[in-house]
């Protein structure tokens, strides 16, 4: 029972984190680099800082704990900066491949090696058993197999592939790639935060403190980013349209909610999976993998794949199968 409930808690995780690019097309008036660092408070900054303070027991300070655990505080910090490198890069990802595309070539990176060299920098590559590793090279096969029908739908609708206004087939696969590759480093980050916790915090609200330094360090590559490109592009004036903060503060709150969901849902569900040590080192993959067959699901409601042949649906459809079948593998060998 607690295997169903924790895996359903990363699901529900994993749709929200699909779902948070949607409320960012309601956005008005601004910049990608405006609307991209705003989302990106309330996203790495407002709702870690409340999620951690959930794991942190009557008399104990947050800030005291981190400062008493240096090494594993800066490492932490450190590894999410070079995540934000592939925040920054995710996003682009989805403009030149569309959300399905682009969330399944870069989630499918960050997948496989995440889950890999999260144990392997920390020490514990013991942890990396052959169940996990067929696991992951299943989910791989389920991700490469959802990429061909991309591939396809490319072939099929050249010069604007469906929905995409500026799909670029090339560019968004390098792009897309290297997303996945930095954007592993966020599980490297929580594996060497596992000390910043207390014996008293629950099981469930374990891995929140870390979740927050991560996101952190993720929130100081994009604001220096982001900053530069409001210089580049002259668009400081985004945040002085008065008449639209209301407006776009709504959504990119909501957005930040959504895309936080995955990592709360992610620590709650390996609360309830502590008797099973398979699950707890493959959950990382198991997040990713839900990511993509969610992101694939806004993908066809969205009309990403609108025109595209019932072979190529078929493929799509064979890779979300196979992709699903991924989460429960683990605990079946």
């Amino acid at each position: 029972m607690n295997i169903f409930i924790g895996l359903l808690i990363i699901a529900i995780g994993a749709f929200c984190q699909s779902s948070s690019y949607v409320p960012i097309n309601k956005i008005k008036s601004w910049s990608w680099e405006s609307y991209w660092i705003v989302q990106g408070v309330f996203a790495w900054l407002i709702f870690p800082l409340l999620g951690a303070l959930l794991a942190v027991p009557a008399g104990e300070s947050l800030f005291a704990m981190y400062a008493a655990n240096p090494k594993a505080s800066l490492l932490t910090i450190l590894f999410g900066a070079l995540w934000g490198i592939g925040g920054l890069t995710f996003g682009l990802s989805m403009r030149y491949l569309g959300v399905a595309l682009g969330q399944s070539i870069a989630l499918g990176t960050c997948s496989a090696l995440g889950a890999i060299l999260g144990p392997v920098f920390t020490g514990h590559a013991h942890d990396l058993t052959s169940s996990v590793i067929i696991g992951v090279v299943v989910t791989l096969v389920g991700i490469a197999i959802i990429g061909v029908a991309g591939a396809m739908k490319a072939r099929e609708m050249p010069g604007q592939a469906g929905a995409v206004k500026e799909f670029n087939f090339g560019k968004g696969i390098a792009v897309a790639l290297l997303a996945g590759f930095m954007s592993a480093c966020f599980n490297i980050g929580l594996s060497f935060g596992e000390p910043l916790t207390w014996e008293a915090t629950p099981d469930i609200f374990k891995s929140l403190p870390a979740t927050l330094l991560v996101t952190f360090g993720g929130f100081l590559t994009n604001a220096v980013y982001c900053f530069s490109q409001n210089t580049k592009n002259k668009t400081w004036g985004d945040y002085r349209q008065k008449s639209l903060w209301g407006h776009n503060l709504v959504f990119c709150a909501l957005a930040g909610l959504l895309w936080y969901s995955q990592f709360f849902g992610l620590s709650l569900g390996k609360g309830f999976l502590r008797e099973y040590p398979t699950l707890i080192t493959f959950s990382w993959c198991i997040l990713m993998a839900l990511n993509v067959v969610f992101s694939n699901v806004w993908g066809i409601i969205l009309h990403e794949w609108k025109g595209a042949s019932k072979k190529t649906i078929l493929v799509l459809v064979i890779g979300l199968a196979v992709l699903i079948f991924s989460t429960f593998l683990p605990q079946l060998i």
